[in-house]
């Protein structure tokens, strides 16, 4: 009783689940009794129905109603309920005593009293576990930690609870006179509870059990079910048992109730308390009228009337007592009703009654149980009830079941008859209808009501109908509700079918295994059984799966769904619960094989004086009756069973004649109810025979009881039967003509099967089967063993011709391998021995001898071949080819097979090791990992240790390599050289060592290159040079010119970088060659910008080849020297003057008046002129003022270009020259060095040219006035005139577009545009319409700079029609603002003398005007010595001071002369 229940339940295996095919389900019964050799060793099994059979819910759910038991969980349990049966004795002791019974506590959990209190009894009782301190033992037993003094603890608690009772028990208390002194003289503790103990409230199972319903009892549910319907048997008579939560009344003498006032422990004084307590002594001992009678009472153990006020009158007897002469002595009056131990004795000796479920005060409907169902479960667990796993119930189950803590009830409608309310199976003439495609359910085998009654089962012969075993029971289940451990009546078959709902689990044990499963019960719960010997037919006790596991005792589980069938097996207990609100249905039967289990069962509840359903022989007479109809394995045996019964029978009656009964009488006991012909002793159903007595003739026995008959002499007795032992001679007969005719049979089959007979023939054995399926006889072992010998001896012949035929050798040759029906030689041996055994004649079998002798000559060959050390394999391969083709297991075929691996590998080493070219690491290792899976040998292992050397050769000169190769700093070509004279010498194919010597070689043909770049004093191009660097980082070789070439690279771009920032405008989109290139696009005018349209007219088309930048480019870098390259920007020059020419052309056109022409489209938004204008001087478009970025900054007498034509910073000369010479020096040619190079020599030609020619004068004599345009009152001006085409000449012009297309800025081109300029220009400009005021100007000597004060200007613009302004692009909008200086509108100033100092005015023809608080000038050092602004002139105030000014003028007077 020692045991610890496990913390958590873990679940059994599983039993098999079958699934038959549709045709294995046409048979329920042949089925069964196919799968019964596997589910009988478990005991339970699940049969899933193949899909699509689904049968209709056939049961009025309307109609039914039910009222379920109630189960309390803790009780179904039997060791719980030992337990809670324990802790109501001792409540109900201390109860009577006027105390109540608190459970202590220890180490923070409730104490087990009842494992205590059996510990304690084990080790001897209380007085020898204190006297050798055995309290730290039994605390350690139950589970506590040592070293905490819980053992004190456990010792107090079980001499103030336990010990008292345990003196009670023994009757230690009632040894008055022997006891009395040493008891008087101890000081035992009377009932203190701790404030921290809990209450406990009994569960009252005794009180509850006296109320039982019969029908919980399975004998009373069906022992009255043989009168053809089903019965509910009256309650029994009410046992009279106290309310353990009452007490027993008070003294019988008193003639009113004495008032009693509760004394509050906690709350009162303590001498309130001890008057108080005084007060009720006094009170008990009062007499009948009221006044103290204590003379006329004497304690009944020390005859003393002493200490009135400690003797105490029983409230159950007149008896009285003093407190401290009780055993254990009382100090303190008790505050309830208290009983002497005699009555104690009395009201706790009553005999317990065996315990039963009630009965629910409510009935349900289907509908009804369910929401309570539903209800339930989701409110336990706290989420929907489809959602709770079936691992998590089934856990929480065995924990409510096992804890005396929880008191959880549920509701179980159980045992409801089909018969009331209707199957869930549809039945014929039934009140549900069934579709047409539905018909088939009504006479389905696995339809429950039909199941029973079948042909092939037996209780088809049984009358009557007896509910839940041939009439099915119907179940309503909720979570949690559950059946207890059982068997089923008479050991019989069952069949369950849940039709809808959340599972059912069940567990099971085998039919072997149900006395082992009773023997552990009764061990763990002994105190139950003492009681009831018949428990577990109840129905009404669980035990743990676990705990019966632990116990040796096989348990499977099963979760049955809807749509399922479990069935169970004879005498295979069975339990289970369900998992939430379900529907089931179950029902009985009975096979052939049954029939001897039957008849055991029989005697088994004779032996417990239990009912019988039904009467075993009356059965069995039944069925015999019909003998000529029965299939032979039914009449087989019953034939058996029946000879059984008569043998008995016969043994009885002559019994009973010895006895000396001579007096006998025939009774039908089929017209009998089962109740009027029941043993008085063993309750078994009589029907063959029975005994009674004159004295008591409604009271008979069956022949084993007797001698318990009455005490009458066994002369006066009457034998009472059925059948005399002839009537039974023909029943009996019967059944053994249609046995014996199978017995004939089946002796006809075992003399021919004999192997001691000679020359058989196969189509005797074939008559054979013929006849037994001719007749219908069982499909025996018999039977079965016969097909099985035709079937073995075709299947030799045909295996034998398969042999010979070779075409096994076919499969294995195709399959790759063993065929899987391939002979071994013994079993070749064997078989050949076997043909000659078969009870007929083999006609292949002298073949097969031979080929048996075949194969013993190959296992010679093959030993002696195997001997050497490494056999060729083409040896090998041949003798496995022979034997491969016997269509035989030669053990030798595998060692063979290895053989040859291990020769073939010998061979391909050797092959590799021969061409050391195609000898890889790769190879090596997968040669050598061949090897390792080969089969040790000694010429294996050789070869292996070869390539392994030459392997870990291989990988360190590889690894060196590899490291080589990627060492930082690089090895030097002679490191790497003497490494590949080392190499050399391996024989094998090493990737990175060839690598490396091509990186010797690539290494050796670089510095060849290089040497050879820059021999003879060659300049190497910036693209080869690249080239060659770049190649030189791929070679992971120490290169000693590789740094010297860098930094050439590096100088080189550092010049262009220098470059870039001297020409390139800031945030240009130019590339530095594409400024220093001449343009070699279609026209300057098309913009790169997307949104730009392309106004100029079609120029004529350039040879493809420099059409592009990137042609250009590629031709100067694959030029072999400078003139070609010059040659080429020459040509793309040209091409720029041509386009150029056609686009000012086609520019200037615009400005043509015409009435009949539309206005023309300007600037860079392509609209048309409006307002003021800016035109360019070298494509000569026209932009308006606010398209272009920094219109005002605009410098009078410079030629202005707009943001398409200025593409650079145009450096000064002096500033470009430095970049030429210090290229020079690096030595190296690049297409943007070409085209500087280019760019200087246009420049030195231009100024060349410039010097010879001069300006021309206007050849008309008159002066033309900017262009202007009116049309449709729209009108523009011209802020910045520009020299007119008309008048220049051809060779003037040409020299002003390419002093204009130069990237440097020259004065000699200052001074053409302001010759230029000033020749050509109006005196006064035509649409000038506002009058300007003299500025005074303070002019002082050469080369200084002065203050100018300017007193004011103003300037009223003239009004011009608006035209629409043209988009600009942002970019050049900025860089025109940057170009240019402010400026006013321009206008001819007239100036005035304003006092007496000598003003004077600029000499430029278009004076800018400059204002500010300084003014800067310069004096021409000419012939004209005439002053100018620095800024008309554009020369700046450190040329002016370091370097001599020629006006235009003069420079134009010198060049003409």
């Amino acid at each position: 009783m020692t045991h610890s229940r496990p913390n958590e339940f873990i679940p059994p295996p599983e039993c098999p689940v079958f699934e038959p095919s549709w045709e294995e389900f046409a048979d329920p019964f042949g089925f069964i009794n196919k799968i019964r050799p596997i589910a009988e060793n478990t005991g339970i099994c699940k049969i899933r129905p193949p899909p699509g059979w689904q049968p209709p819910f056939a049961c009025d759910v309307d109609r039914l109603h039910f009222t379920p038991r109630i189960q309390r969980l803790n009780e179904l349990e039997a060791q719980t309920r030992v337990k809670l049966n324990f802790l109501d004795q001792i409540a109900k002791f201390w109860e009577l005593q006027g105390c109540t019974l608190k459970i202590p506590h220890a180490e923070r959990k409730t104490l087990d009293l009842y494992v205590l209190y059996k510990l304690v009894k084990e080790e001897g009782g209380f007085d020898v576990v204190c006297k050798e301190r055995k309290w730290t033992q039994i605390a350690l037993k139950m589970g506590f930690a040592p070293g905490k003094a819980v053992g004190s603890h456990l010792r107090a608690h079980y001499e103030r609870i336990l010990y008292p009772y345990y003196l009670f028990q023994t009757g230690a208390n009632l040894m008055w006179l022997t006891a009395f002194s040493d008891v008087h003289n101890s000081q035992k503790p009377t009932l203190t509870n701790d404030t921290k103990d809990k209450e406990y409230k009994p569960h009252d199972l005794l009180q509850r059990q006296s109320v039982q319903p019969v029908e919980t009892c399975t004998i009373a549910r069906r022992a009255k079910r043989t009168k053809g319907r089903c019965f509910k048997s009256e309650p029994g008579e009410v046992c009279e048992k106290p309310n353990l939560r009452r007490r027993m009344g008070s003294y019988v003498a008193k003639p009113e109730p004495v008032k009693k006032i509760p004394i509050q422990v906690k709350e009162e004084p303590i001498e309130q308390q001890v008057e108080g307590e005084k007060s009720k002594v006094r009170a008990k001992v009062r007499g009948p009228f009221g006044f103290h009678t204590t003379k006329y009472y004497i304690c009944l153990v020390c005859e003393g009337g002493g200490d009135e006020d400690r003797l105490l009158l029983c409230d159950g007897c007149d008896d009285s007592y003093h407190t401290f002469c009780l055993i254990p002595p009382l100090h303190d009056v008790p505050k309830g009703d208290w009983r002497c131990p005699k009555c104690l004795a009395q009201e706790c000796g009553k005999p317990p009654v065996a315990f039963g479920f009630e009965q629910a005060s409510r009935d349900y409907t289907l509908r009804t149980f369910g929401d309570m169902a539903d209800s339930f479960k989701s409110d336990y667990f706290n989420m929907p009830v489809h959602m709770v796993p079936t691992e998590l119930v089934e856990k929480e189950f065995w924990r409510l079941v096992s804890t005396i803590e929880e008191d959880v009830t549920v509701e179980y409608g159980a045992d409801i008859a089909s018969k009331d309310f209707g199957s869930g199976f549809p039945v014929k003439n039934g009140t549900f209808k069934v579709s047409p495609e539905e018909e088939d359910y009504l006479s389905s085998g696995w339809n429950l009501n039909n199941m029973p009654v079948l042909d092939a089962s037996v209780l088809t012969h049984v009358t009557a109908d007896i509910c839940g075993m041939k009439l099915p029971w119907l179940y309503v289940g909720m979570c949690f509700s559950s059946f207890c451990w059982h068997i089923e009546d008479h050991w019989s078959y069952s069949i369950n079918y849940l039709h809808w709902g959340e599972p059912k689990t069940w567990y099971g044990a085998p039919g072997y295994a149900a006395e082992q499963l009773e023997n552990v019960m009764k061990s763990l719960a002994p105190e139950l059984f003492e009681s009831q010997p018949d428990l577990l037919h109840q129905l009404v006790t669980i035990m743990n799966p676990n705990v019966l596991m632990e116990h040796g005792v096989p348990i499977y589980r099963t979760n049955q769904c809807a749509g399922e069938f479990v069935i169970t097996f004879p005498r295979a207990y069975h339990s289970g619960f369900n998992q939430g609100f379900n529907f089931a249905e179950a029902v009985n039967f009975c096979t052939a094989d049954w029939m001897p289990l039957g008849r055991q069962c029989v005697e088994h509840y004779r032996s417990l004086n239990r009912y019988c359903v039904f009467s075993h022989d009356e059965m069995t007479c039944n069925i015999a009756t019909k003998a000529d109809s029965l299939e032979l394995e039914l009449a087989s045996a019953v034939q058996k069973d029946m000879c059984a019964m008569i043998l008995e029978e016969k043994m009885l009656r002559e019994k009973v004649y010895k006895l000396g009964v001579w007096h006998s009488h025939q009774v039908d006991y089929d017209l009998l109810p089962d109740e009027e012909r029941q043993c008085a002793k063993c309750r078994t159903t009589c029907y063959l025979s029975a005994i009674t007595c004159p004295c008591s003739p409604d009271q008979l026995v069956c022949l084993h009881h007797i001698e318990d008959l009455c005490s009458c002499p066994a002369r006066s007795y009457t034998l009472n039967y059925k059948y005399t032992l002839a009537e039974l001679k023909p029943l009996f007969q019967a059944l053994t003509a249609r046995a014996e005719s199978y017995e004939d049979w089946a002796s006809k089959v075992n003399k021919i099967l004999k192997a001691d007979q000679d020359n058989k023939n196969m189509e005797e054995l074939r008559s054979l089967v013929v006849e037994a399926e001719k007749k219908s006889y069982p499909e025996t072992d018999l039977l079965s063993h016969l097909r099985q010998v035709i079937q073995n001896a075709d299947r030799c012949t045909s295996m034998a011709q398969q042999l010979l035929n070779g075409k096994r050798q076919t499969r294995y040759r195709s399959g790759g391998g063993k065929s899987q029906n391939q002979l071994t030689v013994e079993e070749l041996r064997s078989f050949v021995n076997q043909l000659y055994d078969l009870p007929c004649t083999i006609r292949q079998a002298p073949f097969l001898k031979a080929l048996l002798n075949r194969v013993e000559q190959f296992q010679q060959q093959s030993s002696d071949l195997l001997a050497e050390d490494m056999p060729g394999s083409s040896a090998l391969q041949s003798l496995l080819d022979e034997g491969a083709g016997m269509d035989v297991e030669l053990p030798q075929l595998a060692v063979l097979r290895q053989r040859l691996e291990q020769a073939r590998w010998v061979e391909a080493v050797q092959e590799a090791s021969d061409q050391p070219a195609d000898l890889s690491l790769d190879c090596m290792r997968r040669l050598i990992d061949q090897g390792v899976g080969l089969t040790p040998h000694a010429c294996v292992e050789r070869t292996m240790a070869r390539l392994q050397e030459l392997l870990t050769v291989c990988e360190h000169w590889e690894e060196k390599a590899h490291n080589m190769l990627t060492a930082r700093p690089r090895h030097s070509i002679e490191t790497l050289e003497a490494a590949i004279q080392e190499v050399d010498s391996i024989p094998a194919y090493l990737p990175s060592c060839l690598q490396l010597k091509d990186c010797v070689n690539r290494a050796k043909e670089w510095i060849m290159e290089a040497d050879a770049l820059q021999a003879g004093g060659r300049i190497p191009g910036l693209a080869a040079l690249s080239e060659l660097v770049s190649r030189a980082r791929s070679v992971p070789v120490m290169l000693e010119p590789l740094s010297r070439l860098e930094s050439l690279i590096s100088e080189v771009q550092a010049w262009k970088e220098s470059a870039a920032k001297t020409f390139l405008l800031r945030n240009s989109s130019h590339s530095l060659l594409e400024v220093l290139c001449p343009r070699c696009e279609n026209g300057p005018q098309k913009s790169k910008s997307k949104k730009a349209k392309d106004v100029s007219v079609p120029c004529k088309k350039v040879e493809v080849k420099l059409d592009s930048l990137f042609d250009v480019e590629k031709a100067l870098s694959t030029s072999k020297d400078t003139v070609s390259a010059m040659a080429t920007l020459s040509e793309v020059h040209q091409k720029e003057l041509e386009s150029l020419s056609m686009l000012r052309t086609s520019n200037e056109s615009k400005f043509q008046s015409s009435p009949s022409c539309l206005a023309p489209t300007v600037c860079l938004c392509h609209t048309v002129p409006a307002g003021p204008m800016l035109q360019c001087e070298l494509c000569r478009d026209a932009y308006h003022s606010g398209c272009v970025p920094g219109f005002k900054d605009i410098q009078i007498g410079l030629p202005w270009l707009c943001p398409l034509c200025k593409r650079s910073e145009k450096p000064p000369l002096d500033k470009v020259l430095p970049l030429l010479a210090s290229l020079q020096r690096i030595r190296v040619r690049l297409p943007e060095g070409d085209a500087l190079r280019y760019v200087i020599e246009r420049t030195v030609r231009w100024q060349h040219k410039v010097q010879l020619v001069s300006p021309t004068q206007n050849p008309n004599g008159k002066v033309t006035s900017s262009p202007t345009l009116v049309g449709s009152n729209i009108s523009f001006y011209m802020l910045q005139p520009c020299i007119p085409l008309n008048e220049l000449g051809t060779e003037l012009e040409e020299l002003l577009v390419e002093g204009l297309l130069m990237q440097v800025t020259l004065p000699e081109l200052q001074q053409l545009y302001s010759s230029l300029l000033n020749r050509f220009s109006p005196s006064q400009h035509s649409l000038q319409k506002t009058k300007k005021e003299p500025e005074r100007l303070e002019k002082n000597s050469k080369r200084r700079l002065e203050k100018e004060n300017m007193e004011g200007q103003h300037r009223d613009k003239i009004k011009k029609p608006k035209k629409k302004k043209p988009k600009m692009n942002k970019e050049r909008r900025r860089e025109e603002k940057r170009t240019t200086s402010p400026s006013n509108s321009l206008s001819d100033l007239s100036y005035s003398d304003d006092s007496e100092e000598d003003w004077s005015v600029c000499s430029a023809k278009q004076c800018q005007q400059p204002e500010g608080n300084e003014v800067n000038w310069v004096q021409c050092d000419g012939s004209c010595n005439q002053w100018f602004h620095q800024i008309c002139v554009g020369v700046s105030a450190e040329q002016a001071e370091n370097e001599d000014y020629i006006c235009v003028s003069c420079a134009i007077n010198d060049l003409t002369e």
